[in-house]
């Protein structure tokens, strides 16, 4: 397979600054976007799209986290959640689409257990460790399985409240303590015109959205606005209409640095391995904006927009090397606490930084952490393009085991201003070496 996504990778002549925005995560498959903004950094929750005996259904047991300052170079953090961290959970599958919300300094995530109920996992930072605080489910309706896709928004007053279901809708209004609830479960007569699933509700000055999975198959992104955050729901349309370009959608909507941005999910990286059907989705974002009522403007497909960055991204400091713009073909894997190295390099790979700031007086070293049990690999800095100038060459010979991580170093030749800086990969067939962090001095 690897083989076949290199080769797809080349003949597509992909590249991450190309005209067409492809999905902002490659290197694992990622769906159910939610967002959250702290301090200044973007957080990006999701749910992971795993191989299952098949291949092709929904095997999803663990939520994943990826955050930004510039939108378009996203760090990966792992799985900062799974089914394992609620002790009454009994099963390996159904991990659905959660949200995560900040008050008083805590952070709560909100998920779906799909035929198990909605529970709740707190942590004293997004990056976590999350942990269950009741030891059971938030909401559970034992008499359906329409208990999926929790979404919650703190109203100006201070009371939050929880939205939720498939096919049909529901609120609850939380208490502070926000792992609990009180009043009883209000489910709508009839939801939103097209609402299919996956709410997601928020304020916006004096109005209130609820965006919403829409109509299937294949789902858009469909909203309706209220002047109260329980309803009635007036529907407004679409957000990104449907189309048979992809089988799924699920919005997650946060405003950052100034715009708004929607978060959705498509099946274009699949596309690049197969014209086959799996559940294999990877999340997508562009910014959206608003008319001068309040109504949302139609966002066109996710391919046919250009997703900008917001700032340019320095590389004068110490950089994961799992943060990226465009890394197809490359996999990411947990080493040691809290870290994640990039692994399963081949020979013609390459990873893709846009906007990268050299200031004014350029780079004069590029330092490397990687592991390797082989000799005669290594990676290439060039800018503009993968196939653009090289301004430094770093060999990578073993290091004595794949686990056993040396910093390396090269020259680079001096480079001014902003340009897309690339690492293409070279070496003897698969598996080259890991690679950790990276750094310009």
């Amino acid at each position: 397979m690897k083989k076949f996504l290199a080769i797809s990778l080349f003949s597509f002549g992909l590249m991450a600054n190309a005209s067409e925005q492809l999905p902002i995560i490659q290197t694992k498959y990622n769906a159910d976007p939610a967002p959250m903004v702290h301090n200044d950094t973007i957080f990006l929750y999701t749910s992971h799209d795993e191989d299952d005996a098949h291949g092709y259904g929904f095997k999803m047991q663990d939520w994943l986290l990826y955050s930004s300052t510039d939108m378009v170079n996203w760090t990966e953090h792992g799985a900062v959640a799974s089914l394992k961290d609620f002790s009454w959970v009994n099963k390996d599958n159904g991990a659905w689409a959660i949200q995560v919300v900040e008050r008083n300094g805590k952070f709560y995530m909100y998920c779906p257990i799909h035929g198990n109920g909605i529970g709740v996992l707190v942590a004293d930072s997004p990056y976590g460790p999350f942990k269950d605080p009741i030891g059971k489910p938030l909401v559970w309706q034992k008499e359906h399985w329409d208990d999926i896709d929790p979404t919650v928004m703190i109203d100006d007053d201070g009371q939050a409240y929880m939205y939720w279901g498939n096919p049909n809708l529901y609120y609850v209004r939380l208490n502070d303590d926000m792992i609990s609830y009180s009043g009883d479960i209000h489910k709508f007569d009839s939801a939103p015109e097209h609402y299919q699933e996956g709410p997601w509700l928020y304020k916006r000055g004096d109005l209130y959205y609820l965006a919403f999975a829409s109509t299937c198959c294949p789902e858009g992104i469909g909203y309706a606005m209220s002047n109260r955050p329980t309803g009635p729901w007036e529907s407004k349309g679409y957000i990104m209409r449907p189309t048979e370009r992809t089988r799924g959608n699920h919005p997650g909507i946060a405003d950052y640095k100034g715009k708004t941005y929607v978060f959705g999910h498509s099946y274009d990286i699949l596309r690049l391995e197969t014209p086959d059907h799996h559940e294999r989705r990877s999340v997508n974002a562009a910014e959206m904006e608003y008319n001068a009522d309040g109504t949302i403007k139609e966002v066109p497909y996710w391919k046919d927009i250009e997703l900008k960055q917001i700032e340019p991204f320095n590389p004068f400091r110490k950089v994961e090397a799992e943060t990226m713009a465009w890394g197809f073909g490359l996999k990411t894997r947990p080493c040691g606490a809290r870290n994640m190295i990039v692994t399963n390099i081949d020979n013609g790979e390459y990873i893709c930084l846009r906007g990268v700031d050299f200031g004014k007086k350029g780079a004069k070293k590029f330092l490397a952490s990687v592991a390797s049990t082989k000799n005669g690999s290594r990676i290439k800095v060039r800018i503009d393009s993968k196939d653009g100038a090289v301004i430094g060459i770093l060999p990578v010979d073993s290091t004595g085991s794949d686990n056993s991580y040396s910093l390396l170093s090269c020259k680079l030749e001096k480079v001014k201003g902003v340009h897309d800086l690339y690492f293409t990969f070279e070496g003897d067939g698969d598996d080259l070496f890991n690679f950790d962090y990276w750094e310009l001095k």
